[in-house]
């Protein structure tokens, strides 16, 4: 008997891509978002209720967010109607709006869903709130950015938002086998190519079913190195002005912070394949040096300036290499943050005290009057006194003195602890005599 199947690598009647072909028809299919979608998980117990409430899907590309909210009007007897940022506008949404009122007359509700509704600017945000206030339409909306960011409070403050997650390896595994039984056969590659073609797809469905489709003239079996000539891997996810350009760099520097070298290349390493000026790294290396490390290792942040001289003068990729042994230093020394909360002290301590004159011994006498009003007297030259410490109050006149550098015990800063500490000493038996 003649095999009737549609093969998988051959174009159906309305030549469907592969990834369409397999969209999941019910909620139960859809892979990698149990954490939502399970019967006890919040929108599991919404369509078991049988009540939505606007949304917004937040996932990276490829991970089901379009499937969800066109499932979710089935399975609530929702009219859908789906909407690009991209491509639409006010007269759209009014046209929607228009059309969702006159089936809410007959009983009839409406999820409207917008694609990357973040591109929507806060005008045409504003213009869901009444219909979304008074239940005229359900709205999902989806979007790959952070809708802190991208979306207006008043929006956000009627919406859920939901966090879907990137396809992890079981998920990405289900689709493949899923595939395969649409074809009647294996894929055209050896187990360890399998592994690679999961990990080209980077958490993304649709780019995996896609990837898939490409091996549809393929004869034999591809290994590693065969596949990667045949394929692209899929470029990594970071955009340099959105959250994914902060969240990595939050990454690095929390690595080095903690001292851990091989997160901190690790992160360096992601930010580089994405596409990140390496002068931006350096500049936040140069920084972190005298945030997290400071006169624990006053070398630290000459570690850094020579990272960034080198990557100026040699360009990528050798340049990314000084970064790199910058990136390792200073994970690996001494860290303390003194410096740091040192400048905050005082800058709190200046607020609050104003505009106190230094006084009058410590200021320069150029003219006659200024000598008269006592500028420079009793002066104490601090390299000619003993141990080349006088112990004079340097704070304005009135002002009690303050501690605002605390020095740690890590590094070199132990040192200077133990100098400061000395002169605290000096200081006070000078008081006493």
């Amino acid at each position: 008997m003649p095999n009737t199947q549609p093969s998988l690598f051959e174009p159906d009647e309305a030549g469907r891509p592969l990834a369409d072909r397999l969209r999941p028809q019910s909620l139960e299919a859809v892979v990698g978002q149990q954490h939502l979608l399970a019967p006890d998980a919040p929108i599991g117990r919404m369509v078991a209720e049988h009540r939505l409430i606007s949304m917004v899907l937040w996932g990276p590309p490829g991970c089901g967010k379009t499937t969800i909210a066109r499932l979710l009007a089935e399975r609530t007897d929702l009219v859908f109607e789906p909407l690009s940022a991209t491509f639409s506008g006010v007269a759209d949404l009014r046209k929607v709006f228009q059309a969702a009122q006159k089936r809410r007359e007959v009983g009839q509700g409406t999820l409207l869903f917008v694609d990357e509704v973040h591109r929507f600017n806060r005008a045409q945000q504003d213009s869901f709130l009444p219909y979304v206030e008074d239940g005229t339409i359900v709205l999902v909306g989806a979007t790959t950015e952070n809708p802190s960011f991208e979306l207006n409070a008043a929006l956000l403050s009627r919406c859920q938002v939901f966090v879907l997650r990137r396809l992890d390896e079981p998920a990405l595994t289900t689709l493949i086998d899923r595939a395969t039984a649409v074809a009647g056969k294996p894929l055209p590659l050896d187990e360890e190519a399998r592994h690679a073609l999961v990990a080209m797809a980077d958490g993304d469905g649709r780019y995996l079913l896609n990837l898939i489709e490409q091996l549809q003239t393929v004869t034999g079996t591809l290994d590693v190195a065969g596949l990667t000539r045949l394929v692209q891997q899929r470029a990594p996810l970071y955009d340099k002005s959105q959250e994914g350009h902060y969240n990595l760099i939050s990454a690095l520097h929390k690595s080095m912070r903690g001292s851990d070298p091989d997160a901190a290349l690790y992160w360096l390493a992601r930010m580089l394949e994405g596409g990140e000026d390496p002068l931006y790294i350096a500049r936040r290396i140069v920084r972190f040096a005298n945030e997290d490390i400071g006169i624990a290792d006053p070398g630290a942040v000459q570690q850094a300036l020579a990272a960034w001289d080198v990557y100026e003068r040699l360009g990528s990729p050798e340049g990314e290499l000084a970064i790199a042994q910058a990136v390792i230093y200073l994970a690996t020394a001494p860290k303390s943050v003194s410096v740091y909360r040192g400048l905050g002290a005082a800058r709190r301590l200046a607020k609050r005290t104003g505009s106190l004159m230094p006084p009058a011994h410590i200021l320069n006498a150029p003219t006659g009057l200024m000598k008269d009003l006592g500028y420079g007297e009793g002066y104490q030259y601090d390299p000619d006194a003993e141990g080349g410490f006088s112990g004079a109050d340097y704070f304005p006149d009135g002002l009690p003195r303050e501690t605002v550098y605390r020095p740690t015990g890590n590094g070199f800063e132990q040192v200077v602890r133990d100098r400061v500490r000395e002169w605290q000493r000096l200081r006070e038996r000078k008081q006493r005599s």
